[in-house]
């Protein structure tokens, strides 16, 4: 599609143009897509403003950066949030502080797995083991499955230890499906701890648990 024309979709009174004509920007240059883009940052649609932070993630620009800051920080979707930190993840180093401030403040449970599934725990262990905590002692069941999921990350990091104790923590948890995620992380590391715990987890009495220690005999 010619540029002429993906700003006169862009413009369109039909979301399904607008859509198009974003999807279409991929085939040019920064300095042309950063300004179309910004153009529909505030657009009624919330799908319209995720592909606009999805295509955010793409340039790589310091004012693709600074506008994925603006949509984390004052969008007031979540779906867009998610999306934003997602992308802004993509901009390395620079990004963490935002995220985690963030993951800090908003305790939407899609905006915080998000964040956690875009960190690398081999280059940012201490980052990742501090999100994991806030998350795990959250009240939102999803994320405190993802935290737990992430903190196997770790355990060839320097926060190996940490993440262990974190996860022998939640061994006796209330809910089974917490156990059975503990369990599913737990044979990630090589400790007699975690040996010792998988050992008791054997026996629980929730068949999710059982479920989780029979796909790791498999």
């Amino acid at each position: 599609m010619e540029l002429h024309q993906i700003e006169t979709y862009l413009d369109s009174p039909n979301p399904q143009n607008r859509m198009k004509a974003i999807t279409e920007l991929r085939h040019y240059e920064p300095v042309l897509v950063v300004p179309l883009l910004k153009r529909r940052m505030y657009d009624q649609e919330f799908l319209i403003r995720s592909f606009v932070a999805m295509g955010l993630g793409a340039q790589q620009t310091d004012e693709a950066f600074e506008l994925l800051v603006d949509l984390i920080e004052y969008d007031k979707d979540y779906n867009v949030r998610a999306e934003a930190a997602n992308s802004l993840a993509k901009y390395g180093e620079r990004a963490i502080p935002h995220l985690v401030q963030l993951f800090q403040q908003d305790s939407h449970w899609l905006v915080r797995q998000s964040i956690l599934a875009a960190l690398e725990g081999k280059k940012y262990p201490e980052i990742l083991f501090k999100l994991c905590l806030i998350g795990l002692r959250g009240d939102n069941s999803v994320v405190q499955q993802a935290a737990i999921a992430n903190l196997g990350q770790l355990a060839q990091t320097s926060q190996a230890s940490s993440a262990l104790e974190l996860l022998l923590s939640e061994v006796n948890s209330a809910d089974g499906i917490i156990r059975a995620q503990v369990t599913l992380v737990l044979r990630q590391f090589n400790d007699p701890k975690a040996q010792n715990a998988l050992l008791k987890l054997r026996t629980d009495s929730d068949y999710r648990v059982v479920a989780a220690i029979l796909e790791g005999l498999v």
